[in-house]
């Protein structure tokens, strides 16, 4: 069964000019697991908050990866023999929390757009009546 996996890769700073074809190389790890990327987040280079692998800085790269469960141990195997990753961690979201805030947070966003129609309709109002 296929599931739906967040991979955050932490690639090695002197990679910045050239990590189109880290990112390649490790998109390509992710389709030889039977993975699909669904979507990548490039955060850029970024100061680390303890020093890992004797770096100071990192370049973070988010991944949205949709792939079969049994081959997430091949992936993290392959990920820590490779060299332009300095750390990486694979998580499985939780989808059913992930929708319930994004509805409750569209709901507030709805309360409040009808307070301020509300208000704005108050406000022009009293501009006629003076």
């Amino acid at each position: 069964m296929v599931s739906q996996y967040e991979v955050a890769v932490l690639y090695h700073p002197d990679l910045e000019a050239d990590l189109d074809k880290a990112t390649t190389k490790i998109e390509k790890l992710f389709k030889d697991n039977g993975g699909k990327v669904v979507n990548t987040d490039n955060w850029g280079k970024r100061k680390l908050a303890y020093t890992i692998k004797k770096q100071d800085y990192g370049i973070y790269v988010f991944y949205t990866v949709d792939m079969p469960g049994e081959n997430v141990a091949k992936l993290e195997s392959s990920l820590n023999i490779t060299d332009e990753v300095i750390r990486f961690l694979i998580t499985k979201p939780d989808l059913k929390a992930i929708a319930k805030a994004e509805a409750a947070k569209a709901d507030k966003a709805k309360k409040a757009a009808e307070r301020g129609e509300k208000s704005s309709d108050d406000e022009s109002d009293d501009g006629e009546e003076e």
